[in-house]
């Protein structure tokens, strides 16, 4: 785990350091990139378990419907 640390941290200052280059502010380019990350964590943590994998047929079972 320690080299993966490394390298990202690496790779992380690499990110801020091209848009402050740019001309951001670095707080504003961390909290981006910490927005980004809870989002993609969300989408990670989703279990597709839980999604239904069918859809089901609407009830029949209204006044109207046998018409």
């Amino acid at each position: 785990m320690n080299n993966i640390a490394g390298d990202l941290r690496l790779k992380l200052e690499q990110l801020v350091d091209h848009y402050v280059t740019s001309g951001s502010e670095a707080p504003e380019v961390i909290a981006a990139m910490e927005k980004e990350l809870r989002d993609m964590r969300r989408a990670y943590d989703a279990d597709p378990a839980d999604e239904p994998t069918e859809i089901e047929e609407p009830a029949n079972d209204w006044p109207g419907a046998s018409r």
